[in-house]
């Protein structure tokens, strides 16, 4: 085994340990969700600041406003459904739990 599958072995077992999953296989799969994810947020984007005419002159607030309020939620529900797709729904729905924990517990004070 040269010096590079050894990296590559060791970064996957770091990550399989990390997120308390079964075997590599699961480690790519949630690597690829969020591969996924990222790029169909990316593309959501693109097309609803085109329906939204917004240019580079458009306010940042307004642009951020958007992102909070459409995009982001966009990406959680995106990592749910190819999380699905993958078998990987509980791994993510934990991890949304989680999250949605801690931004209601940050809010509430």
């Amino acid at each position: 085994m040269n010096t590079s599958d050894q990296a590559t072995e060791s970064w996957l077992q770091r990550l399989q340990e990390k997120w308390s999953l079964s075997n590599y296989w699961q480690v790519v799969a949630v690597l690829v969700v969020f591969s996924l994810a990222g790029s169909s947020v990316v593309a959501l984007r693109k097309w609803l600041f085109e329906v939204l005419a917004y240019t580079d002159q458009t306010p940042m607030w307004l642009k951020v406003i958007t992102y909070l309020a459409f995009v982001f939620p966009a990406y959680q529900v995106l990592l749910l459904f190819y999380g699905f797709i993958l078998g990987q729904f509980n791994f993510f729905w934990s991890k949304e739990k989680r999250m949605i924990q801690w931004v209601v517990k940050k809010v509430s004070g």
